[in-house]
C-alpha cells in the first residue's frame, strides 16, 4: 500500500471487519512488559521529534504514555477485561422498549489514534431475559476503550447484545466528534457523526420512531 492509499484509507475512516483487527500472539506478553516496550519506543518518538527526554518535566511521560494505553485507553481489546453481564428472566413480563440514553463514550480513532467522544443510545424490547442498565454502560465502555472505527463500535455492541439478551430486538445510535477531523486534515470543529444499526423488531420504521422519540434532543456533546 503506498502513501496515497493510507492517507485515503484514513481520511474515509474505513474499517476492514466487524472484529477489532488483532494479531494472534496479542496476549503472550504481560501488562508490564507491554508497558516497558511501549514506554521505550514512544522514547524514541519523542527523541525524534527533537525533545529532550532527560529534562524533568518529559522524562516520565514515555512510562505515564504506555501506562494510560495499556491500562485505560486500549484495555477494551483484552477479553479477559470484558465485563461480566448477567441477565435475568423477565419474570414481571416487562414487553415495551427500554431506553438507555446519553451513555458517554471515549474512544479513539484506529487511524490516527486521535479521541472519539460523544454518546450512545441503546434500546431493546425484553423477551424472556432482562439486563441490568448499568451492564449496559460497561458494555459499551468496553468496546469503546480500544482502537475504534464508529461503524463498527455500533455494530460490536449491538450483536454483543443481542447474544446476551437472546434476540434480535436491539438498536444502538451513536453521535460523536472524532479530533482527527476537528484538529488535523480538513480541521472542522463544528461536524459529528451519527451511526445507527439495528434489528429485529427495529426494522419496523414505526418502532424506530419511538425510539427515536424517546431520545432527549438536547444532547450537548459539548459538555
Amino acid at each position: 500500500m503506498n502513501k496515497s492509499q493510507i492517507e485515503v484509507l484514513g481520511d474515509n475512516h474505513i474499517a476492514t471487519s466487524v472484529k477489532t483487527p488483532m494479531r494472534e500472539d496479542a496476549f503472550e506478553h504481560t501488562d508490564e512488559k507491554k508497558i516497558k516496550n511501549i514506554q521505550y519506543h514512544f522514547s524514541k518518538i519523542m527523541e525524534e521529534l527533537g525533545l529532550d527526554v532527560t529534562d524533568e518535566s518529559l522524562s516520565g511521560t514515555p512510562y505515564r504514555f504506555a501506562k494510560m494505553y495499556i491500562k485505560e485507553l486500549s484495555y477494551g481489546l483484552n477479553p479477559k477485561n470484558k465485563p461480566k453481564i448477567s441477565t435475568f428472566p423477565n419474570t414481571y413480563g416487562y414487553q415495551r422498549m427500554l431506553v438507555e440514553q446519553d451513555i458517554t463514550i471515549h474512544s479513539s480513532c484506529e487511524h490516527h489514534f486521535l479521541p472519539i467522544v460523544g454518546y450512545a443510545h441503546v434500546g431493546y424490547v425484553p423477551k424472556n431475559n432482562v439486563v441490568g442498565l448499568s451492564k449496559i454502560n460497561r458494555l459499551v465502555d468496553y468496546y469503546a476503550h480500544r482502537p475504534q472505527v464508529q461503524e463498527r463500535l455500533c455494530l460490536q455492541i449491538l450483536e454483543d447484545l443481542q447474544q446476551t439478551l437472546e434476540t434480535d430486538d436491539v438498536i444502538v445510535m451513536i453521535h460523536a466528534k472524532h479530533l482527527c477531523v476537528s484538529s488535523r486534515g480538513i480541521k472542522d470543529r463544528e461536524s459529528s457523526t451519527t451511526t445507527l444499526e439495528y434489528g429485529g423488531v427495529f426494522a419496523n420504521e414505526n418502532i424506530r420512531s419511538e425510539f427515536f422519540n424517546l431520545l432527549k434532543n438536547t444532547t450537548d456533546l459539548s459538555k
